[in-house]
């Protein structure tokens, strides 16, 4: 089978069925193909309902509707389809719409994953907008979500842009209207609505000597090129310098760079606006800060508020989300700075530290990310937390850089073969983001399996070069 031919299956299945229940994770990807599908389905005159669910395992089941609506499952399932099968869900009544690592069971059910047809660099919300395409051409203007949930699960992390059918789906929204790309432009986080010193002290990237992690030094090379604040303690914001300024301050980056020879390889990515969002309402201005706002809600239970968000809600969610993505990133900020405070242990191929239950378990992974750039950025973090949901186990995230990737890193692997010797544990993600479920007895061994694991992919992508 093609990813075209289970997509058309997918479709056929849906737009078949009497009723719907979609069943989504409920972080950026997971929510806006939550609000692709359950968009698309609705168009077509079938009653749908939404689930969100953290976590798809054995104490979530219940979650799953006992009833004959077909359950579609997305951002998850491919993993699970074993569990789904023990929980006696007919194959007739399910369809997997996902990106990550399948482990099919003997009940055969459908299943569109991207990964299963070699596309890697495509999340769900990408799969499940090729679904409602199908289903129907007049859901062509979703397109515009499935770029937020690509870029919400980092599939253009590695190579600085969206590639593969995930470019394609962008085309549909370029075509559509809704969707805007800026090509090789400088590589920095909040472009619509951070104040330009600190998006450059902060872009995780790119290291600009006398201006990163340092939001003063920033202010002052950007006074000396001549790029001003628009008044006292207020600076203007990337997108709303014009081009010439623009050139000024990438030329003078480059330069600055290149006088202490610092790698200019990721210096410029292609960024994704929305031109039919209001300059009011800039968060939504483009992909990476919308998908940061649908995490946000995600990640402190309330993704029903993203999804609203995805289906054109731009007051009352909107205004509860705002506040919930101050205090999202407020609590990153603390365990970013807990992190570099107190220290990471140091093994031979890997970081890492227990923040214990100090933090809530949905946002341990991303301040860890984001504290990579202060730490040794050669080596993957990992970071343990209690996990809220079950205190016998131990929630592990782990990040890393792009290029760790490139030498051989697969976190995802590393995580889903350590998982293996112990009872009760369960890993899954990317090759540069993961995580994983562990008893809390076997920390100690885990995080030595995974180093050992972290270890040999490194000697096997030697070896492979040789």
């Amino acid at each position: 089978m093609s990813l075209d031919k289970d997509v058309r299956s997918a479709a056929e299945t849906i737009l078949s069925c009497k009723s719907a229940t979609v069943i989504s994770h409920i972080d950026a990807d997971g929510i806006s193909s939550e609000s692709i599908l359950s968009q698309a389905i609705s168009r077509a005159g079938i009653p749908v309902r939404s689930i969100y669910i953290r976590q798809l395992d054995p104490l979530t089941l219940h979650e799953i509707p006992d009833d004959d609506s077909l359950k579609i499952f997305s951002d998850f399932g491919s993993g699970q389809q074993t569990m789904l099968q023990e929980k006696g869900i007919r194959p007739k009544d399910v369809v997997i719409i996902d990106h990550h690592v399948s482990q099919p069971a003997d009940a055969g059910y459908l299943e569109v994953n991207c990964l299963l047809h070699g596309f890697e660099k495509m999340s769900a919300a990408g799969v499940a907008y090729l679904v409602a395409r199908e289903m129907d051409e007049i859901n062509r203007d979703l397109a515009k979500l499935a770029v937020i949930g690509n870029i919400g699960d980092m599939m253009d992390r590695e190579t600085l842009k969206l590639s593969g059918p995930a470019h394609e789906i962008l085309s549909d929204g370029v075509g559509y209207g809704n969707v805007e790309v800026l090509e090789h432009d400088l590589n920095i986080y909040g472009i619509s609505t951070r104040p330009l010193p600190n998006a450059l002290a902060y872009s995780d990237d790119i290291d600009i000597p006398g201006v990163s992690h340092d939001p003063d030094g920033a202010r002052r090379f950007l006074e000396r090129i001549g790029i001003k604040s628009v008044s006292a303690n207020r600076w203007p914001v990337w997108e709303s310098l014009s081009f010439d300024e623009k050139q000024t301050v990438v030329c003078s980056i480059i330069d600055q760079m290149m006088a202490f020879e610092k790698n200019l390889d990721r210096l410029f990515a292609d960024h994704y606006l929305f031109p039919d969002e209001s300059k009011i309402q800039a968060t939504l201005r483009n992909a990476s800060e919308y998908a940061t706002l649908l995490n946000s809600c995600g990640r402190w239970k309330r993704p029903e508020l993203g999804g609203a968000i995805c289906r054109g809600d731009r007051v009352t969610a909107y205004r509860e989300a705002e506040q919930m993505l101050k205090n999202h990133r407020t609590k990153i900020r603390e365990v970013m700075e807990y992190i570099t405070d107190t220290g990471v242990s140091e093994l031979s191929h890997l970081l890492y530290i227990h923040v214990g239950d100090r933090f809530p378990d949905t946002i341990v992974g991303i301040g860890a990310g984001m504290s990579l750039s202060r730490l040794n950025p050669e080596k993957p973090i990992l970071i343990m937390c209690e996990d809220s949901l079950d205190p016998s186990k131990t929630k592990i995230s782990m990040r890393t850089k792009p290029e760790v990737v490139d030498k051989g890193v697969d976190l995802q692997k590393a995580l889903c073969v350590a998982c293996e010797r112990f009872d009760g544990s369960s890993g899954g993600g990317h090759r540069i983001a993961a995580g994983a479920f562990i008893p809390r007895e076997a920390e100690r061994e885990f995080i030595e399996d995974v180093n050992r694991i972290i270890k040999q992919q490194y000697a096997q992508k030697s070896s492979d070069s040789c």
